[in-house]
Protein backbone atom coordinates (compact mmCIF):
# COMPACT_ATOMS: atom_id res chain seq x y z
CA UNK A 1 0.00 0.00 0.00
CA UNK A 2 1.76 3.18 -0.68
CA UNK A 3 2.00 6.11 1.42
CA UNK A 4 -0.74 8.37 2.08
CA UNK A 5 -0.08 12.07 0.71
CA UNK A 6 1.10 15.02 2.84
CA UNK A 7 -1.60 17.64 2.39
CA UNK A 8 -0.99 21.22 2.22
CA UNK A 9 -1.49 21.49 5.92
CA UNK A 10 0.64 18.51 7.37
CA UNK A 11 3.32 19.61 6.09
CA UNK A 12 4.27 22.77 7.54
CA UNK A 13 3.13 21.26 11.34
CA UNK A 14 5.03 17.84 10.74
CA UNK A 15 8.04 20.46 9.99
CA UNK A 16 7.45 21.99 13.35
CA UNK A 17 6.98 18.91 15.32
CA UNK A 18 10.67 17.97 13.91
CA UNK A 19 11.92 21.72 14.64
CA UNK A 20 10.41 21.33 18.21
CA UNK A 21 11.63 17.85 19.35
CA UNK A 22 15.42 19.05 17.82
CA UNK A 23 14.86 22.13 20.22
CA UNK A 24 14.23 19.93 23.24
CA UNK A 25 17.25 17.86 22.97
CA UNK A 26 19.74 21.02 22.69
CA UNK A 27 17.58 22.54 25.56
CA UNK A 28 17.74 19.12 27.40
CA UNK A 29 21.51 18.56 26.77
CA UNK A 30 22.24 22.08 28.01
CA UNK A 31 20.34 21.81 31.09
CA UNK A 32 21.60 18.88 31.88
CA UNK A 33 25.04 20.76 31.83
CA UNK A 34 24.50 23.77 33.13
CA UNK A 35 21.86 22.89 36.38
CA UNK A 36 24.62 22.66 38.31
CA UNK A 37 26.78 26.08 37.24
CA UNK A 38 23.53 27.91 37.62
CA UNK A 39 22.80 26.99 41.04
CA UNK A 40 26.35 27.43 41.80
CA UNK A 41 26.28 31.41 40.20
CA UNK A 42 23.20 32.26 41.34
CA UNK A 43 24.03 31.54 44.67
CA UNK A 44 27.26 32.93 44.64
CA UNK A 45 26.10 35.83 42.73
CA UNK A 46 23.41 36.54 44.48
CA UNK A 47 25.76 36.99 47.93
CA UNK A 48 28.23 39.38 46.20
CA UNK A 49 25.02 41.76 45.01
CA UNK A 50 24.74 42.60 48.56
CA UNK A 51 28.92 43.48 48.90
CA UNK A 52 28.21 47.19 49.79
CA UNK A 53 26.08 46.13 52.96
CA UNK A 54 28.03 42.89 53.79
CA UNK A 55 31.43 44.86 53.91
CA UNK A 56 29.98 47.84 55.83
CA UNK A 57 29.11 45.49 58.35
CA UNK A 58 32.52 43.70 57.91
CA UNK A 59 34.97 46.88 58.32
CA UNK A 60 32.21 49.09 61.01
CA UNK A 61 34.99 48.66 63.75
CA UNK A 62 37.13 50.86 61.68
CA UNK A 63 34.90 53.47 61.08
CA UNK A 64 34.51 56.68 63.58
CA UNK A 65 37.82 55.80 65.16
CA UNK A 66 39.90 59.77 65.24
CA UNK A 67 38.28 62.07 67.61
CA UNK A 68 41.08 64.81 66.64
CA UNK A 69 43.77 65.75 64.07
CA UNK A 70 44.92 63.25 61.24
CA UNK A 71 48.66 62.58 60.89
CA UNK A 72 50.23 63.08 57.48
CA UNK A 73 48.94 61.17 54.67
CA UNK A 74 52.80 60.18 53.81
CA UNK A 75 53.42 59.49 57.72
CA UNK A 76 50.12 56.89 57.65
CA UNK A 77 51.62 55.44 54.38
CA UNK A 78 54.99 54.79 55.76
CA UNK A 79 53.44 52.87 58.94
CA UNK A 80 51.50 50.91 56.82
CA UNK A 81 54.48 49.70 54.50
CA UNK A 82 56.47 49.23 57.64
CA UNK A 83 53.93 46.58 59.11
CA UNK A 84 54.48 44.25 55.70
CA UNK A 85 57.82 44.25 55.74
CA UNK A 86 59.88 44.18 51.91
CA UNK A 87 56.32 46.06 50.54
CA UNK A 88 55.91 49.40 48.63
CA UNK A 89 53.27 51.37 48.29
CA UNK A 90 50.94 50.88 45.92
CA UNK A 91 47.18 52.59 46.47
CA UNK A 92 46.09 55.07 49.20
CA UNK A 93 42.50 55.26 49.35
CA UNK A 94 41.28 58.62 51.00
CA UNK A 95 38.75 57.93 54.00
CA UNK A 96 34.81 58.58 53.58
CA UNK A 97 35.12 60.78 57.15
CA UNK A 98 38.16 62.24 58.40
CA UNK A 99 37.10 60.00 61.83
CA UNK A 100 37.30 57.05 59.53
CA UNK A 101 40.69 54.47 59.77
CA UNK A 102 42.60 54.83 56.39
CA UNK A 103 43.26 51.84 53.88
CA UNK A 104 45.74 51.88 52.41
CA UNK A 105 47.19 48.85 49.69
CA UNK A 106 50.76 47.70 49.91
CA UNK A 107 52.50 44.47 48.46
CA UNK A 108 54.90 42.57 46.58
CA UNK A 109 54.54 41.49 43.20
CA UNK A 110 50.91 40.24 43.07
CA UNK A 111 50.24 40.09 46.23
CA UNK A 112 48.50 42.90 48.25
CA UNK A 113 47.81 43.53 51.37
CA UNK A 114 45.06 46.11 52.81
CA UNK A 115 45.97 48.20 56.10
CA UNK A 116 43.99 50.08 58.31
CA UNK A 117 45.38 52.96 60.06
CA UNK A 118 44.34 54.85 62.58
CA UNK A 119 44.34 58.42 61.29
CA UNK A 120 45.26 59.86 64.90
CA UNK A 121 47.63 57.36 65.91
CA UNK A 122 49.16 55.98 63.12
CA UNK A 123 48.77 52.66 65.06
CA UNK A 124 47.95 49.82 62.64
CA UNK A 125 44.31 48.77 63.26
CA UNK A 126 44.42 45.46 61.23
CA UNK A 127 45.52 44.08 57.78
CA UNK A 128 44.61 41.21 55.11
CA UNK A 129 45.90 40.04 51.95
CA UNK A 130 43.31 41.44 49.41
CA UNK A 131 42.91 38.04 48.02
CA UNK A 132 41.85 37.09 51.15
CA UNK A 133 38.81 39.34 51.55
CA UNK A 134 35.56 37.87 52.11
CA UNK A 135 34.14 39.53 49.38
CA UNK A 136 37.13 38.81 47.38
CA UNK A 137 36.80 35.56 47.94
CA UNK A 138 33.14 35.28 46.92
CA UNK A 139 34.15 37.25 43.78
CA UNK A 140 36.40 34.41 42.87
CA UNK A 141 34.27 31.80 43.75
CA UNK A 142 31.69 33.24 41.38
CA UNK A 143 33.78 33.72 38.46
CA UNK A 144 36.27 30.67 38.41
CA UNK A 145 35.45 28.55 40.68
CA UNK A 146 38.76 29.06 42.67
CA UNK A 147 40.50 27.48 40.03
CA UNK A 148 41.82 30.00 37.90
CA UNK A 149 41.78 30.67 34.56
CA UNK A 150 40.90 27.16 34.10
CA UNK A 151 37.37 27.46 36.54
CA UNK A 152 37.03 30.90 34.52
CA UNK A 153 36.69 28.75 31.21
CA UNK A 154 34.76 26.62 32.88
CA UNK A 155 32.00 28.54 34.20
CA UNK A 156 32.32 30.64 30.83
CA UNK A 157 31.38 27.83 28.84
CA UNK A 158 28.51 27.24 30.84
CA UNK A 159 26.99 30.66 30.58
CA UNK A 160 27.35 30.54 26.86
CA UNK A 161 25.35 27.08 27.23
CA UNK A 162 22.73 28.69 29.57
CA UNK A 163 22.33 31.17 27.19
CA UNK A 164 21.07 28.27 24.55
CA UNK A 165 18.78 26.73 27.35
CA UNK A 166 16.94 29.80 27.90
CA UNK A 167 16.38 31.17 23.94
CA UNK A 168 16.06 27.29 23.41
CA UNK A 169 13.28 27.44 26.28
CA UNK A 170 11.42 30.05 24.61
CA UNK A 171 11.37 28.66 21.41
CA UNK A 172 9.98 25.69 23.75
CA UNK A 173 7.55 27.92 25.51
CA UNK A 174 6.61 29.86 22.60
CA UNK A 175 2.31 29.13 22.71
CA UNK A 176 0.60 27.61 19.96
CA UNK A 177 -2.41 28.63 18.20
CA UNK A 178 -5.28 28.42 20.57
CA UNK A 179 -3.38 28.04 23.74
CA UNK A 180 -4.16 29.39 26.86
CA UNK A 181 -3.14 31.94 29.12
CA UNK A 182 -2.86 29.75 32.05
CA UNK A 183 0.15 27.89 31.70
CA UNK A 184 1.93 30.29 29.83
CA UNK A 185 1.54 33.59 30.98
CA UNK A 186 1.07 32.18 35.22
CA UNK A 187 1.07 28.37 36.30
CA UNK A 188 -1.93 26.40 37.35
CA UNK A 189 -1.53 25.64 40.59
CA UNK A 190 -4.18 23.05 41.14
CA UNK A 191 -3.81 21.18 38.38
CA UNK A 192 -2.13 18.12 39.65
CA UNK A 193 1.37 17.56 40.43
CA UNK A 194 2.85 17.33 36.81
CA UNK A 195 1.55 20.16 35.10
CA UNK A 196 2.22 22.28 38.60
CA UNK A 197 5.78 21.51 37.83
CA UNK A 198 5.69 22.01 34.22
CA UNK A 199 4.04 24.94 34.65
CA UNK A 200 6.42 26.78 37.08
CA UNK A 201 8.84 25.68 35.19
CA UNK A 202 7.77 27.29 31.19
CA UNK A 203 5.94 30.40 34.08
CA UNK A 204 9.35 31.43 35.37
CA UNK A 205 11.06 30.89 32.03
CA UNK A 206 9.04 33.16 30.46
CA UNK A 207 9.11 36.23 33.22
CA UNK A 208 12.99 35.99 34.11
CA UNK A 209 14.88 35.11 30.30
CA UNK A 210 15.52 38.56 29.66
CA UNK A 211 16.83 39.54 32.79
CA UNK A 212 19.07 36.34 32.54
CA UNK A 213 20.38 36.66 29.31
CA UNK A 214 21.14 40.18 30.67
CA UNK A 215 23.13 39.46 33.02
CA UNK A 216 25.32 36.26 31.03
CA UNK A 217 26.02 38.79 28.55
CA UNK A 218 26.81 41.77 30.69
CA UNK A 219 29.21 39.51 32.54
CA UNK A 220 31.30 38.18 29.83
CA UNK A 221 33.50 41.17 29.55
CA UNK A 222 35.13 39.68 33.09
CA UNK A 223 35.82 35.87 31.49
CA UNK A 224 39.08 35.18 30.99
CA UNK A 225 38.81 34.15 26.95
CA UNK A 226 35.76 35.82 26.04
CA UNK A 227 37.61 39.35 27.67
CA UNK A 228 40.79 38.51 25.59
CA UNK A 229 38.29 38.12 22.72
CA UNK A 230 36.56 41.23 23.37
CA UNK A 231 40.06 43.08 23.82
CA UNK A 232 41.31 41.74 20.55
CA UNK A 233 38.32 42.86 18.62
CA UNK A 234 38.23 45.97 20.13
CA UNK A 235 42.46 46.57 18.86
CA UNK A 236 41.45 45.07 15.36
CA UNK A 237 38.48 47.59 15.02
CA UNK A 238 40.56 50.33 16.37
CA UNK A 239 38.13 50.91 19.18
CA UNK A 240 40.40 50.23 22.29
CA UNK A 241 40.89 51.81 25.07
CA UNK A 242 43.92 52.43 26.61
CA UNK A 243 42.70 51.57 30.15
CA UNK A 244 39.57 49.41 31.02
CA UNK A 245 37.70 49.78 33.97
CA UNK A 246 36.88 45.87 34.02
CA UNK A 247 39.31 43.08 35.00
CA UNK A 248 39.20 39.73 32.57
CA UNK A 249 39.95 36.98 35.08
CA UNK A 250 42.66 36.92 38.10
CA UNK A 251 45.47 36.10 35.80
CA UNK A 252 45.04 39.17 33.56
CA UNK A 253 45.52 40.83 37.26
CA UNK A 254 48.11 39.58 38.78
CA UNK A 255 50.05 40.25 35.56
CA UNK A 256 48.71 44.28 35.91
CA UNK A 257 50.09 43.95 39.64
CA UNK A 258 53.38 42.36 38.92
CA UNK A 259 54.15 45.19 36.34
CA UNK A 260 53.55 47.97 38.35
CA UNK A 261 55.40 46.61 41.37
CA UNK A 262 58.25 46.03 39.66
CA UNK A 263 58.07 49.53 37.83
CA UNK A 264 57.46 50.86 41.36
CA UNK A 265 60.73 49.06 42.30
CA UNK A 266 62.70 50.09 39.62
CA UNK A 267 62.04 54.04 40.07
CA UNK A 268 62.12 53.52 44.54
CA UNK A 269 65.57 52.09 44.36
CA UNK A 270 68.39 54.20 45.00
CA UNK A 271 70.70 52.23 42.76
CA UNK A 272 68.36 50.64 39.73
CA UNK A 273 69.87 49.19 37.39
CA UNK A 274 68.61 49.35 33.65
CA UNK A 275 70.04 47.44 30.45
CA UNK A 276 73.83 47.35 32.22
CA UNK A 277 73.79 51.09 33.49
CA UNK A 278 73.48 52.02 36.46
CA UNK A 279 70.32 55.00 36.84
CA UNK A 280 69.44 56.77 40.41
CA UNK A 281 66.04 56.76 40.76
CA UNK A 282 64.91 58.52 44.02
CA UNK A 283 62.13 57.24 46.22
CA UNK A 284 59.68 59.93 45.82
CA UNK A 285 59.39 62.58 48.71
CA UNK A 286 56.79 62.80 51.72
CA UNK A 287 55.64 65.49 50.28
CA UNK A 288 54.61 64.36 46.80
CA UNK A 289 51.94 62.24 48.64
CA UNK A 290 50.68 65.16 51.07
CA UNK A 291 50.30 67.37 48.02
CA UNK A 292 48.61 64.73 45.91
CA UNK A 293 46.10 64.03 48.65
CA UNK A 294 45.47 67.20 49.44
CA UNK A 295 44.57 67.83 45.81
CA UNK A 296 42.39 64.55 45.03
CA UNK A 297 40.55 65.60 48.32
CA UNK A 298 39.39 68.57 46.01
CA UNK A 299 38.01 67.06 42.55
CA UNK A 300 35.46 65.36 45.06
CA UNK A 301 35.04 62.03 43.15
CA UNK A 302 32.74 59.01 44.11
CA UNK A 303 34.08 57.50 46.98
CA UNK A 304 36.15 55.33 47.41
CA UNK A 305 38.72 57.09 45.87
CA UNK A 306 42.28 55.14 45.12
CA UNK A 307 45.40 57.39 44.46
CA UNK A 308 48.32 55.27 42.94
CA UNK A 309 51.98 56.27 42.77
CA UNK A 310 54.06 56.81 39.36
CA UNK A 311 55.28 53.69 38.01
CA UNK A 312 57.95 55.02 35.96
CA UNK A 313 59.94 58.50 36.41
CA UNK A 314 58.39 61.41 35.75
CA UNK A 315 54.93 60.05 35.78
CA UNK A 316 52.06 61.77 36.89
CA UNK A 317 50.18 60.17 40.07
CA UNK A 318 46.99 58.14 38.90
CA UNK A 319 44.10 59.51 41.30
CA UNK A 320 40.83 56.87 40.62
CA UNK A 321 36.97 56.42 41.63
CA UNK A 322 36.40 53.10 42.39
CA UNK A 323 32.89 53.56 43.08
CA UNK A 324 30.13 50.83 43.23
CA UNK A 325 28.43 52.59 40.46
CA UNK A 326 30.57 52.46 37.74
CA UNK A 327 28.90 55.53 35.61
CA UNK A 328 30.12 57.82 38.59
CA UNK A 329 33.84 57.03 37.97
CA UNK A 330 36.65 59.33 37.37
CA UNK A 331 39.92 59.45 37.07
CA UNK A 332 42.44 62.36 36.98
CA UNK A 333 46.41 62.61 36.67
CA UNK A 334 48.20 64.77 39.28
CA UNK A 335 52.15 65.78 39.35
CA UNK A 336 53.99 65.54 42.43
CA UNK A 337 53.87 68.71 43.42
CA UNK A 338 49.91 68.61 43.72
CA UNK A 339 49.02 70.63 40.20
CA UNK A 340 46.12 68.89 38.57
CA UNK A 341 47.28 67.70 35.02
CA UNK A 342 43.87 66.44 33.28
CA UNK A 343 40.46 64.81 34.17
CA UNK A 344 38.64 62.08 32.65
CA UNK A 345 35.19 62.19 33.41
CA UNK A 346 33.39 58.81 32.45
CA UNK A 347 30.86 60.46 30.01
CA UNK A 348 34.31 61.33 27.97
CA UNK A 349 35.04 57.39 27.46
CA UNK A 350 34.19 55.62 24.61
CA UNK A 351 30.96 54.64 23.97
CA UNK A 352 31.73 51.15 24.51
CA UNK A 353 33.82 51.37 27.49
CA UNK A 354 30.24 53.32 28.94
CA UNK A 355 28.19 50.32 27.70
CA UNK A 356 30.12 48.01 29.27
CA UNK A 357 30.13 50.32 32.78
CA UNK A 358 26.50 50.52 32.90
CA UNK A 359 26.17 46.75 32.63
CA UNK A 360 28.73 45.53 34.91
CA UNK A 361 26.87 48.57 37.26
CA UNK A 362 23.53 46.42 36.25
CA UNK A 363 25.07 43.28 36.88
CA UNK A 364 26.49 44.03 40.16
CA UNK A 365 23.22 45.92 41.60
CA UNK A 366 24.99 49.04 42.02
CA UNK A 367 23.40 50.88 39.22
CA UNK A 368 20.03 51.48 40.85
CA UNK A 369 20.72 51.08 44.73
CA UNK A 370 18.45 48.12 46.73
CA UNK A 371 15.92 48.34 43.79
CA UNK A 372 18.41 46.95 41.34
CA UNK A 373 20.01 44.25 44.00
CA UNK A 374 16.08 43.41 44.81
CA UNK A 375 15.63 42.94 40.73
CA UNK A 376 19.02 40.88 39.84
CA UNK A 377 18.38 38.63 43.24
CA UNK A 378 14.69 37.95 42.01
CA UNK A 379 16.17 36.82 38.51
CA UNK A 380 18.76 34.51 40.57
CA UNK A 381 16.04 33.17 42.58
CA UNK A 382 14.08 32.40 38.88
CA UNK A 383 17.06 30.54 37.82
CA UNK A 384 17.12 28.27 40.93
CA UNK A 385 13.55 27.66 40.58
CA UNK A 386 14.05 27.02 36.55
CA UNK A 387 16.94 24.63 37.52
CA UNK A 388 14.63 22.67 40.16
CA UNK A 389 11.72 22.34 38.38
CA UNK A 390 13.62 21.22 35.51
CA UNK A 391 15.49 18.66 37.75
CA UNK A 392 12.30 17.28 39.08
CA UNK A 393 10.06 17.20 35.72
CA UNK A 394 13.22 14.89 34.22
CA UNK A 395 13.45 12.77 37.49
CA UNK A 396 10.07 11.70 36.90
CA UNK A 397 9.44 11.57 33.66
CA UNK A 398 12.61 9.59 32.51
CA UNK A 399 12.77 5.78 32.13
CA UNK A 400 13.96 3.89 35.08
CA UNK A 401 17.29 2.18 31.80
CA UNK A 402 17.53 5.78 29.76
CA UNK A 403 18.94 8.91 30.71
CA UNK A 404 15.58 10.49 29.50
CA UNK A 405 16.80 12.54 26.84
CA UNK A 406 13.90 13.53 24.06
CA UNK A 407 13.53 11.06 20.93
CA UNK A 408 14.18 12.51 17.51
CA UNK A 409 11.52 12.46 15.13
CA UNK A 410 14.07 12.90 12.10
CA UNK A 411 17.34 14.53 11.45
CA UNK A 412 16.86 17.99 9.76
CA UNK A 413 17.63 18.27 6.87
CA UNK A 414 19.08 21.46 4.79
CA UNK A 415 18.65 23.00 7.65
CA UNK A 416 20.81 26.35 6.98
CA UNK A 417 18.83 28.62 9.21
CA UNK A 418 19.56 26.01 12.39
CA UNK A 419 23.52 26.11 10.82
CA UNK A 420 23.92 29.95 10.70
CA UNK A 421 22.86 29.98 13.95
CA UNK A 422 25.63 27.73 15.48
CA UNK A 423 27.76 29.73 13.37
CA UNK A 424 26.78 33.25 14.34
CA UNK A 425 26.83 31.31 18.38
CA UNK A 426 29.85 29.85 17.44
CA UNK A 427 31.30 33.49 16.26
CA UNK A 428 30.27 35.51 19.03
CA UNK A 429 31.07 32.91 21.96
CA UNK A 430 33.84 30.99 20.70
CA UNK A 431 33.85 28.52 24.22
CA UNK A 432 30.22 28.10 23.32
CA UNK A 433 31.98 26.72 19.46
CA UNK A 434 34.58 25.19 20.85
CA UNK A 435 32.90 22.80 23.55
CA UNK A 436 30.17 21.59 20.56
CA UNK A 437 32.78 20.85 18.23
CA UNK A 438 34.00 19.19 21.74
CA UNK A 439 30.69 17.40 22.63
CA UNK A 440 30.08 16.22 18.57
CA UNK A 441 33.47 14.54 18.42
CA UNK A 442 32.92 13.18 21.97
CA UNK A 443 29.71 11.46 20.91
CA UNK A 444 30.60 10.20 17.52
CA UNK A 445 33.91 8.41 19.68
CA UNK A 446 31.58 7.10 22.54
CA UNK A 447 29.10 5.81 20.03
CA UNK A 448 31.50 3.48 18.05
CA UNK A 449 33.98 2.31 20.86
CA UNK A 450 30.60 1.49 23.34
CA UNK A 451 27.48 1.50 20.69
CA UNK A 452 25.38 0.64 24.11
CA UNK A 453 25.79 4.53 25.39
CA UNK A 454 23.66 5.87 21.74
CA UNK A 455 20.03 4.01 23.25
CA UNK A 456 20.86 5.38 26.97
CA UNK A 457 21.93 8.87 25.99
CA UNK A 458 19.05 9.56 23.56
CA UNK A 459 21.59 10.01 20.11
CA UNK A 460 20.02 9.33 17.27
CA UNK A 461 20.98 6.76 14.83
CA UNK A 462 23.06 8.69 12.25
CA UNK A 463 21.25 5.86 9.69
CA UNK A 464 18.52 7.55 9.68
Amino acid sequence: MSAAPITPQARPERRYEQWYRAVWRWHFYAGLFCVPFVIWLSVTGGLYLFKPQIEAALYAPYRNVATGPSLAPATLAARAVAAVPGSVLHKYVLPESPRDAVQILVGRGADDVRVWVHPQTGAVLHQVAEEDRLMRLVFRLHGELLAGDWGSALVETAACWTLVMLLTGLFLWWPRVGARLAGVLYPRLRAGRRLFWRDIHAVTGLWITLGAVFLIVSGLPWANAWGDYFRQVRAITGTAAARQDWSAGSGADATVRRRDDAAMRAMMSPHAEHHGMAMAHMAAPPAALDAVVASSSQLHFAAPVEISPPTAPAMPWQVRSQAENRPRRDSAEIAPDGRLIGVERFADRHWIDRAVGYGVAIHEGAWAGIANQLVNLAVLAGLVLLCVSSTILWWRRRPDTLLGAPNSLAPLRHSWALVLLVMALATLMPLFGLSLALALVTEQALTRAAPQLRKWMGWRDRRT
